[in-house]
């Protein structure tokens, strides 16, 4: 066995999990995703408001949409202990995931 490598783990034995983690981890993951698409949705909305497209109504109920669809965001972020910087994954030589606004 070449030096820095670990040892086989034996069949049946457990891998130690930090199921806090795990769950912080995962939510993060969806979390990042659905502002992802919160986000997109919002810019989407904008345009067709700019262009015309929606009547007042349907401003009226795209804006009331995304205004719960953040507030929600607000309290999941919160229960799970997570910043709104938690949620914008680095993509390296591509940049952040999310536009810093």
């Amino acid at each position: 066995m070449m030096r820095g490598e670990e040892e086989p783990r034996p069949p049946g034995s457990r891998i130690e999990v930090d199921q806090a983690g795990v769950e912080r981890g995962l939510a993060s993951l969806v979390l990042t995703i659905v502002e992802l698409l919160r986000q997109l949705m919002e810019r989407q909305a904008l345009r067709r408001v700019d262009q015309g497209d929606l009547s007042a109504e349907q401003i009226e109920r795209v804006g009331a949409t995304l205004m719960a669809l953040e507030e929600q965001m607000v309290e999941l972020r919160e229960h799970f202990g997570l910043a709104p910087e938690d949620l914008n994954l680095d993509l390296g030589p591509l940049g952040p995931l999310l536009p810093r606004d």
